[in-house]
């Protein structure tokens, strides 16, 4: 409602709630936008101020105490916060960019800019990618990392659960190359996932120094979030430290039961990396629950291990708190949990568990399609809270734009009511500086992610005494509270609960400024 009422142009010399001096003549051609009666909170973590913020040309041109300009369109924010676009460092758009080019689940949350190809999967050629999304833009901004599965995948194809030959980490070399010519941020490696989980550490520190090379960085879903969680933090540690590239660390968690409660002795590890020269940084989404494959938590894959599978039920994801949210065989399981599906098949749930692997995996190789999905719940939210506290770590969703985990439409808006206004984990400003100057800076971005003169205008208004997620994995798609107004490159996207017209997002490729 507030732009419906609150914006006008100084055509009608008319200002609602602004007690501004008449118009100007200004030097802007044409006239921009002018947003007034806000709090200013500029994404670098500095304490929010009063001020107005002058849009021209898809730019932030002034900020200060000022006076519209003759011909301006006049924002009055109505006294809420106005903060940088907030910065989805990883994200699964990419999969539905072009059915979905409004992007509703982003930018309904205050995100501007979502990071893809995640998780070691990317979309090939990335050269392809960008020029499609340019002849058709989204609301959203784009930018991609290139995947090491992906890349893996072309040159292993199906003989890829074994070590790559040094012949065939050259072809790897070669092709990682490529997309970083074509504006790749880096390598994104996922080593819990087919074909990924089969390379080694040579194989992947080969690939990073291609991309360390190029200028890039390295984002990886590590090898283990929870049997072999350790060794897998030092994986990745040692590739920053042989590279000299910052390294980060995805949707950072302690999923398993015996790691509850060492967060500190985590993030101890990452601070004597990081006073030792490593780049190490984290991203974060505030849900105790995870959305996977059933097998990326049997690193055998092996469906008829029931003894793994009870660790698994025990220690990963008990069968009342595992859900199912894509299951082909039988489509009418999702929503229902692993306790569930067994009392419906009259068997256990370690029965249970190995039926639906297995059908799910049957499936996949007669149609070449993923065939399930589930929801696993691992975590606990007091190490959500410590390890989103810590100072390197960023706010990212995991999720996509019609992603059945709540994740994907209403995690920043979690962290600003639940964390912020009602745990008061962290204040208002750490907050923002998270998923916005922070994300920037961990990606390579100079152009945007805070309120400055020069930056993209890429702007969130929303207020904080109501902003709040309500998506739920009942009612996955539940647009979130308190978010007035989205801006990208200056022009309105997001307002009264709905996307508009405009989309304006651009293709971020990376910059080795």
């Amino acid at each position: 409602m507030i732009l419906k009422f609150l914006v006008l142009t100084l055509m009608t010399m008319a200002l609602i709630s602004c007690d501004k001096a008449t118009s100007q003549d200004c030097a802007n051609e044409p006239p921009g936008s002018l947003i007034v009666n806000v709090n200013v909170i500029d994404g670098s973590g500095s304490s929010a101020f009063s001020a107005d913020v002058r849009v021209h040309d898809s730019l932030i041109s002034e900020i200060g105490d000022l006076t519209p300009c003759r011909g301006e369109i006049v924002v009055d924010g109505g006294g809420h916060t106005l903060a940088p676009g907030f910065i989805d460092t990883h994200s699964h758009a990419d999969s539905l960019i072009f059915e979905h080019p409004d992007a509703l689940s982003a930018v309904s949350q205050g995100i501007t800019t979502v990071i893809v190809g995640q998780d070691g999967d990317s979309l090939y050629p990335l050269t392809d990618f960008y020029s499609r999304l340019e002849r058709t833009p989204a609301t959203v901004n784009v930018a991609s990392y290139a995947g090491h599965n992906t890349i893996r995948e072309m040159v292993l194809g199906e003989d890829f659960r074994r070590a790559a030959s040094t012949t065939e980490i050259r072809a790897m070399e070669e092709l990682l190359a490529g997309e970083m010519d074509s504006g790749a941020l880096g390598l994104a490696s996922g080593l819990e996932y087919d074909p990924g989980i089969y390379s080694s550490t040579d194989e992947v520190l080969a690939l990073a120094k291609v991309a360390a090379a190029a200028g890039g960085r390295y984002i990886s879903h590590i090898r283990s979030e929870d049997r072999w969680f350790e060794a897998a933090i030092d994986e990745i540690i040692l590739i920053g430290r042989e590279t000299g590239m910052p390294v980060q660390i995805s949707h950072f968690k302690l999923a398993m039961k015996r790691l509850w409660g060492s967060a500190d002795d985590t993030l101890a590890k990452l601070d004597a990396a990081r006073a030792d020269g490593v780049q190490i940084t984290a991203d974060i989404y505030p849900y105790e629950y995870w959305q996977s494959t059933m097998m990326v938590m049997l690193p055998e894959r092996d469906y008829t291990d029931r003894e793994a599978i009870a660790e698994v039920l025990d220690q990963l994801a008990p069968p009342e708190g595992m859900w199912m949210t894509k299951f082909d065989p039988q489509p009418e399981y999702v929503g229902k949990t692993l306790t569930e599906i067994a009392a419906l098949r009259e068997i256990d749930t370690v029965s249970a568990f190995s039926q639906l692997a297995q059908e799910a995996d049957l499936m996949r190789k007669e149609t070449g399609e993923r065939a399930e999905a589930i929801i696993g719940t691992s975590m606990t939210e007091a190490d959500i809270g410590t390890l989103m506290s810590w100072p390197q770590t960023n706010i990212c969703t995991d999720g996509g734009l019609t992603d059945l985990h709540p994740r994907g439409i209403g995690s920043f808006p979690r962290v600003l009511g639940r964390y912020v206004r009602e745990q008061q984990l962290m204040t208002l400003e750490t907050a923002v500086h998270k998923m916005t100057g922070l994300p920037a800076e961990h990606m390579g971005f100079t152009d945007r992610g805070l309120i400055t003169a020069g930056a993209v205008a890429d702007l969130v208004l929303f207020d904080p005494d109501t902003v709040i997620d309500r998506a739920t994995p009942e009612n996955p798609h539940r647009v979130s509270d308190g978010i007035t107004a989205v801006w990208v490159g200056g022009e309105l996207v997001f307002e009264d609960g709905a996307t508009t017209d405009a989309r304006p997002g651009k293709v971020i490729r990376r910059s080795n400024k």
